[in-house]
């Protein structure tokens, strides 16, 4: 699907002056002085597994309110896709904004790569449910109208292979990859849409007390941008189309798609994260994006924290987040609090994840790591 494909051409005009009249202030992306911080990862459509760790984190009460004072939460991005119930962790996270901000806490959802594609029409993982959940009793309706407005934008701006058939099966083929709620879905996600604004308020990567939050991580090729700059980058492409291409958003070292800094060799990587902490003064980044055995996972001595532990059922429903009370890091392992270690040596990621796993049901899904690291513990 190309970049804003259900706008049509006349409506540029119009779409342009809403995109400037809802162009604000940056966000704000720094903060100092947070006593307690918790960091989710992706969420990817699963509503009921993000209540779940929002209740262990003691962040909502049983009717899904906020009841975590003061805490900052982070959610690193990547909620939409995958899973069916998209909308309402989106319209969660939009009530919890409001009522931790009374309470003088923090919402902070960061923009991930899913965010992104959502709003620029890369739909490749969006679940069917995601599309139901925005059917309402116009979609039939709204669906004839879109069809219609189809034919005669291809009549009118004919392909260069000329004009179709349009007969039953070529409209059969057109529904089938437009079910009902799907042109709600995209109104919705579209930059000037009640959810692309909600997404474009926030920002890609932030920076609390000493520890940077993102959700993919940072590449060489961005390690000297400031995080202001790689914010303003990301809302500016992410507004205007027209800019993806040769970006920051599409970029795979920057903050959406990174990966490097999970899967790389560490002796590649431990300096360029160096770098990158001393540019901001930092002394750990926190990341999603990749999937980790099943826990929050140290790595690069200690200085980086991937926290994306495969939360929603697609990838097996783990239930953990990251824990930082003043300068000391936890993992919420299924409720249970365990001090993350500050290496990343074999014996000291051994010990934290055998605590780990007797939080699991068995099996625990930490299993096969524990017997690596318990082999390599062991030596020759």
């Amino acid at each position: 699907m190309k970049f804003g494909q259900i706008i049509r051409p006349r409506f540029a005009l119009l779409l342009a002056v809403l995109l400037l009249a809802g162009v604000s202030a940056p966000a704000k992306d720094t903060w100092t002085g947070v006593g307690r911080i918790v960091a989710v990862g992706d969420v990817h459509g699963d509503y009921e597994q993000f209540v779940k760790l929002l209740r262990f984190a003691g962040l909502i009460d049983d009717n899904e309110d906020w009841a975590g004072g003061q805490t900052h939460l982070v959610q690193t991005g990547d909620v939409p896709d995958r899973g069916a119930d998209t909308r309402k962790v989106m319209d969660l996270l939009m009530k919890l904004e409001k009522q931790a901000k009374k309470a003088k806490g923090y919402v902070h959802a960061l923009i991930g790569n899913h965010e992104a594609m959502n709003i620029y029409g890369d739909l490749r993982y969006v679940h069917p449910g995601e599309y139901a959940a925005f059917k309402n009793q116009k979609s039939a309706d709204n669906r004839r109208k879109y069809y219609k407005q189809h034919v005669d934008d291809v009549k009118q701006n004919p392909p260069p292979d000329g004009v179709p058939e349009f007969g039953p099966a070529y409209r059969r083929e057109w529904e089938r990859g437009r079910p009902l709620g799907w042109f709600e879905h995209r109104n919705g996600f579209r930059p000037v849409g009640i959810y692309g604004r909600w997404i474009l308020k926030h920002n890609a990567v932030i920076q609390i007390n000493d520890t940077i939050f993102l959700h993919g991580g940072i590449g060489p090729k961005f390690a000297s941008m400031s995080i202001g700059d790689m914010n303003r980058q990301v809302l500016t492409e992410l507004r205007d189309f027209s800019k993806l291409t040769g970006g920051i958003v599409l970029d795979q070292e920057g903050p959406l798609w990174y990966r490097g800094l999970a899967l790389n060799d560490a002796r590649t990587e431990t300096a360029h994260l160096e770098a990158v902490l001393h540019q901001h003064q930092a002394k750990r980044i926190v990341m999603g994006h990749t999937v980790t055995e099943g826990a929050v996972m140290p790595g690069l001595l200690g200085r980086a924290v991937f926290i994306d532990v495969g939360l929603s059922r697609y990838y097996g429903g783990r239930l953990a987040c990251l824990l930082i009370e003043g300068d000391v890091a936890y993992a919420l392992h299924r409720g249970k609090k365990i001090r993350l270690p500050v290496d990343d040596s074999p014996s000291s990621l051994l010990r934290y994840m055998m605590k780990a796993a007797e939080a699991d049901p068995n099996p625990s899904p930490l299993q096969k790591k524990i017997r690596q690291l318990q082999a390599i513990d062991a030596g020759p």
